[in-house]
């Protein structure tokens, strides 16, 4: 039943449709949403897993999961992280990726809702380092569609593997089209 609901709101009432799917067999991946120009594409994803009926998880700063908003990002499939220790990230990440049966983690490789001109690339290194499948999701404002893409399993040769992730979001305009990674 709430599914029905997510997609009458996201599809009916907001004219936005989901294009694409995730595997059923991938219960762990990074997925990279792009382009990051609004903290509206944060309901993007919401509407969009709730319509695949997906469990889509985060990782935030530890700070963010106290009263009264800590049950909100939890509930939303958010997993604290703290940034203050001095432990490498991508391997805090894919230990977390360890502990758990279903883990589809979505990151934004611009890591900022401003203008970029590089990705950031810990995503990368998380799916080498949790041998886990990489899953392009396009948020194209300009024709209203969340785009799930086919998994990409990294080769570890970076430069190559980015030429191939970064075309999947060619002509994606954002929410702030200036901020648009291309």
């Amino acid at each position: 039943m709430k599914r029905v609901i997510y997609k009458f709101i996201f599809c009916t009432i907001f004219g936005w449709k989901v294009v694409g799917k995730i595997d059923e067999n991938i219960k762990k991946c990074v997925i990279i949403a792009v382009p990051h120009t609004s903290w509206w594409d944060f309901f993007l994803g919401i509407f969009s897993r709730a319509i695949l009926k997906k469990e889509i998880n985060f990782v935030a700063k530890k700070e963010l999961f106290v009263f009264p908003f800590g049950y909100f990002f939890k509930w939303t499939g958010g997993t604290p992280l703290n940034r203050q220790q001095k432990e490498n990230k991508v391997d805090t990440i894919a230990k977390i990726f360890d502990s758990k049966a279903v883990f589809r983690l979505a990151i934004s490789p611009e890591g900022t809702r401003k203008k970029v001109t590089e990705w950031k690339t810990g995503f990368y290194y998380i799916a080498l380092k949790a041998n886990v499948p990489i899953i392009p999701v396009a948020f194209d404002y300009e024709n209203k569609e969340v785009v799930y893409h086919k998994p990409f399993y990294p080769s570890k040769n970076i430069e190559e593997d980015l030429k191939i992730l970064k075309s999947n979001f060619l002509n994606i305009k954002g929410k702030v089209p200036e901020n648009s990674f291309f």
